[in-house]
């Protein structure tokens, strides 16, 4: 009997509370029995469930970035690594470029031994010239520049080989312009061996300095200022 006299009260608290939407008021109007009033406070969280604990959500959105911090402070200092082995390269480079240098040096000295016809051998030298006729300075001048010297016949072969080669009158590396009288090699040194023609040298006109050798191969003093064939001679 008591349940049935309640049963009004249960329905029409159910249906207030399935109602969201409708007001106090509103359910007044259907259900006399419930008295309205203001929404009481807060209760206090309740303990956690016993159930499993559900998934984890999705990670939220990137937030932005922070500031930079401060710089730190520098770490120990590493060791010292070894060195690089760089001096053999160097060594190897160094001695490229002096070999570099030698043949360019070389191959200018060749080219300008090309502007002479091949000349003639005699022991160790090489005799050659070029047949154009110059004063002694330049031909010195020249045969220094090709790195030779004028052509001195030390021995009736050499000599020979510079007639043969010169194939008229050509000057001869002596001259006597330090001491008159005194006919010294441009090399330095006295005449070891001497072909002189009859008479010869006999400084006529106190200006025959130099030494030129003749077509038949016999020597003679003459002006150094005088045109002849240039020869010079190189270690062959």
């Amino acid at each position: 009997m008591l349940l049935l006299s309640l049963l009004p009260v249960i329905l029409c608290v159910v249906s207030v509370s399935s109602s969201g939407s409708q007001t106090c008021e509103d359910t007044l109007k259907t259900c006399s029995v419930i008295a309205c009033g203001r929404d009481g406070p807060k209760g206090e969280k309740g303990e956690p469930g016993q159930g499993l604990r559900g998934l984890q959500g999705p990670p939220g959105k990137l937030g932005p970035p922070g500031n930079v911090g401060m710089p730190g402070s520098p770490g120990p200092k590493g060791q010292k690594g070894d060195h690089g082995d760089n001096r053999a390269i160097e060594v190897k480079l160094a001695n490229m470029e002096a070999e570099i240098r030698i043949l360019k040096s070389k191959l200018e000295i060749t080219n300008k031994l090309h502007a002479f016809s091949m000349g003639k051998k005699s022991g160790k030298k090489l005799f050659v010239t070029n047949h154009e006729k110059m004063t002694f300075s330049k031909v010195k001048a020249l045969c220094t520049e090709l790195q030779g010297t004028v052509a001195i016949p030390r021995n009736a072969e050499e000599n020979k080989a510079i007639q043969e080669v010169a194939k008229g009158t050509a000057f001869l590396g002596i001259t006597d312009e330090v001491t008159e009288g005194q006919f010294m090699y441009v090399t330095g040194g006295r005449l070891t061996y001497s072909n002189w023609k009859k008479n010869e040298p006999n400084d006529y006109g106190s200006g025959e300095d130099c030494v030129t050798i003749l077509d038949n191969g016999l020597w003679n003093d003459g002006s150094c200022q005088s045109l002849h064939v240039a020869v010079c001679e190189f270690p062959a």
